[in-house]
This record gives structure tokens, sequence and C-alpha cells, in this order.
């Protein structure tokens, strides 16, 4: 079955048991004769404002899920109800986090919600209909190639999710969903917590798959990385470790003849006791895997060198750095496909990843503390992101060669750097689109310079281009 309901909290959590199998995945039973009582569930061919009724795919302690046909747009969509006992406002804020937090998470791994309203008196999720869950298909025998393909999606969710300071706090195999040609999108941010300086929150999670420190209330980046690291090893053999976590766990040998030791050693450190042992977040962790599995695949030698796409890639990364290197400074490399970037882009205008970065060493002498990219120490904004202005260190204003522009706000006339979204100086939003220097394209979408030649997406707005 499809598995979208929410995590109970600990109060919920009280009235349960968790019992165990032979494979190690863990279920809930109720100790209530029958706690679904005083549930009004939803009948087949039930109308929920424009949603169609078809059946119910799942039904947990808080929340119901139900597989309907949205009658205006005529697709079939997954509307994830919480139960009349919890809408309360205690329970409402997190369906409403899990909503607001989808608008930032865009990632071809992360499920988007397609709605989220209240309807005749209910809060209603609609999000697109999948196959089944990771969980269910581990059920079933998975070669090593398809495992790999599927850790490599649910890798690089979390680690988009971590790029935009989301920790994830329920990692299992039942929060990700396959789609069709074995898409597998990650769900359920109901708990999730936006990282801050501070940050406190509850030991809500799965029994099995919850991280020590985050078990006592304190979750971390790592704690998605150790549930993660779980996850990818119950799937490669069958077995989930269970507390107290020693290596090597049960069923180390067939993970041993699927993966190759550097992989071994990469999946050992994703689910150290220790925090501090694993990696700071999915993100790092993605980046090894990828470098990783790549490097295995270039040992094999399956193909010729003339077969190998990976070469004209790179053909067209090194033409496309000497022509534009200096005038964009694309001095680093996407975090997902390794193309050129530069620290103002939006978006990888190669694979789509956004954002493309993720910690780097800027020309800069700070950075911002939203975005992470490199700001002067005279400027009173972040260029680059819209928030609080900066407390100014200095009064000297700083010359800069990359000055070429100037403010259009007659009161400020600052000067600007190519491709900067908002002034330093006075915040005003920069409207007059850029050029880029040696080609005439523009974005249709944000009419800033681009070259289709070699670029998909448009790093200024992050639209898609056409092909």
């Amino acid at each position: 079955m499809l598995d979208l309901t929410l995590p109970p909290s600990a109060e919920i959590m009280r009235g349960y048991e968790t019992t165990t199998s032979s494979a190690g995945a863990y279920r809930r039973r109720s100790t209530a004769a029958n706690p679904t009582a005083d549930w009004q569930v939803l009948k087949a061919r039930q109308k929920i404002g424009k949603y169609r009724i078809e059946r119910r795919i799942n039904d947990g302690p808080i929340a119901a899920i139900y597989a309907a046909v949205d009658t205006i747009h005529g697709v079939r969509v997954a509307l994830k109800i919480p139960h009349e006992s919890a809408m309360d406002e205690h329970f409402l804020v997190d369906f409403k986090r899990e909503a607001r937090l989808a608008q930032r998470l865009e990632h071809p791994n992360i499920l988007p919600i397609r709605d989220a309203s209240f309807i005749d008196g209910r809060f209603v999720i609609a999000m697109p209909l999948g196959e089944r869950s990771l969980e269910d298909r581990m059920r079933r025998r998975v070669s090593t190639d398809s495992a790999l393909n599927l850790i490599e999606q649910a890798v690089a969710g979390v680690a988009h999710a971590h790029q935009q300071s989301v920790i994830h706090c329920d990692i299992k195999p039942g929060n990700f969903i396959l789609f069709a040609g074995n898409r597998l999108k990650l769900t359920d941010f109901g708990f999730s917590k936006v990282a801050q300086r501070t940050l406190k929150a509850s030991g809500s999670g799965t029994v099995g798959y919850i991280a020590p420190e985050q078990a006592v209330g304190r979750p971390q980046f790592q704690s998605d990385v150790f549930s993660l690291g779980l996850v990818i090893y119950e799937l490669l053999s069958g077995n989930l470790p269970e507390w107290p976590y020693e290596w090597p766990p049960p069923g180390i040998k067939r993970v041993r003849e699927k993966l190759r030791p550097k992989l071994v050693e990469w999946l050992h450190r994703a689910i150290e006791v220790r925090p501090a042992n694993r990696f700071k977040n999915a993100a790092t962790m993605y980046r090894e895997f990828k470098r990783l599995r790549n490097a295995a695949v270039k040992k094999k030698g399956r193909h010729k060198k003339d077969d190998d796409p990976t070469l004209w890639q790179n053909v067209l990364f090194r033409e496309f750095q000497r022509k534009y290197r200096k005038v964009l400074e694309t001095r680093y490399e996407c975090g997902h496909c390794n193309g050129p970037v530069s620290e103002v882009m939006q978006r990888c205008p190669w694979c789509g990843a956004e954002p493309p970065l993720d910690r780097h060493e800027s020309r800069h002498p700070a950075e911002c503390p939203r975005c992470r990219r490199g700001v002067k120490l005279d400027w009173r904004y972040c260029p680059s992101c819209y928030g609080p202005g900066f407390e100014v260190e200095t009064t000297r204003r700083f010359g800069d060669r990359r000055y070429v522009a100037k403010c259009q706000n007659e009161r400020c006339r600052g000067p600007l750097m190519a491709f900067m979204r908002y002034c330093p100086w006075c915040r005003s939003k920069i409207k007059r689109p850029w050029k880029l220097p040696g080609d005439a394209t523009r974005c249709p979408h944000c009419r800033s310079g681009v070259d289709t030649n070699y670029w998909h997406y448009c790093p200024w707005c992050t639209k898609a281009l056409e092909a």
C-alpha cells in the first residue's frame, strides 16, 4: 500500500505498541478495541470539493490517505485528510507546515503538493498519486543496478531538502513513493524542522529509523543522514539494524556482494552512532556517493571511450569555460552534475539543481547568513536573496573592477555587479535585464541573457529554457 501518513506524535505513541517481524521491519498495532470508531471515513464515489474518492489507501492514527480523481483537471491524485479527532490547532500546524515547505522544496525527487485547502470543514492536501512505496518495493527482489538507482534518488531528494535548511525528521521507506519509470520521491514533511542557530524539537520520528540524538529531542542534519543510511542498508540487505548499532550489522554479506568496498565504507559512515562521525548533511553524502559510483563505473570499463556520454559533456563544459569563465566567474562546479556555475546563479543551467552550490570558498570577504553567497563588507543587503539588511562593518566604500552598472534608484545610484537581483545598497529589485556578453539570446521569462547552445535552464529566474 502507498504509505503517506504522518508519523504519530509522542502523545499518540503512548497508546501504541511496536512489534517487529523477523525481517526487522516495525509495525504499529493499536491497544484500543476500535481506534477509528469515531472517525468519519469517506466512501468510494463520494465527492469532497472537486475531488471524487476512489478508495482509501491507508488509515493512520492522524490522517487517512485516499486515491481520488480531480474532476476538473481529470487527473488521479492522493488526498491526505486528517481525522476529525486530529483537527485541532496543534496538529494542523504540522499539516500547514508540510504545505508551506512544499513551495521551497521543488526537486524531481521530492513529492510536490498540488493543492492544500479547507474543503467542507476538512483540511485537504492533494498530491500526485504514486504506484507504491519503497517499503512495498523492498518486499520483492531488487537488482543491484535498480538498488543503486533508487539510492541515488533517495539521497538526492534529502540532499535538496538539506540545501534548503530543512531537516525531514522522519526518513523511512514508507515516506519514499515510487512513480512510473522507477522515479522515487520523498514525501511527508509534516514533522520537518527548519534549521536555525538554536533548534528545539521533539523526539518525533519512526521507531527503528530514528537517530539516537533525535530520539532525545535534538534532531540535526546528521539525524536524517543516519535514518537514510538505515533505509539504504535495509534495501541492500533485507535487514534493519537494531539498537545498539554495531558494525557490521546482520546482513553485511549481502551488502558487500552488491557494493564495492569504498561504497560499503560510505554506508558505514552514514550510520555511525556519533553524529560528528557521519556526513555533515545529505548534500555532502550525495556528492561522495556520486564520486564513488562514477569511479566504480570507470573502473569496470564496460563502455568504450567513444560511447561515454560524459566525455562529450566535458567538451561542452570546456568550450563554455573558454567563452564565459572570466565574464561570469564560473569558478565553481555544480554539486550534482559538475557543470561550471557561478556564485550568483540561482539554479544550475545544466541540470536544473537548485541551488547549484552548497558551501564554497567565496571571493568576497563575508557571506550572507541566509543564502550563503558571498557579500562585501560595505554592502547593506544581499544582492541575491531578499531579506533583512546586514550590520555594516565599515563606512568605507570599496571599489571593485566587477562593478559594471549603477542602481536605477535615483536616491541610491550605487554600483552594481552583473546579474545581481537586488541592489546591495538600497535593496531595490533590479528590473533591467542583464545581458550575457558574447550572446544576444534572452530568457523568454526574465529577458536576461542566456546561451541555449549550452544551457537547459535559466540560471537567473530558474525557468526551463525551450529546447
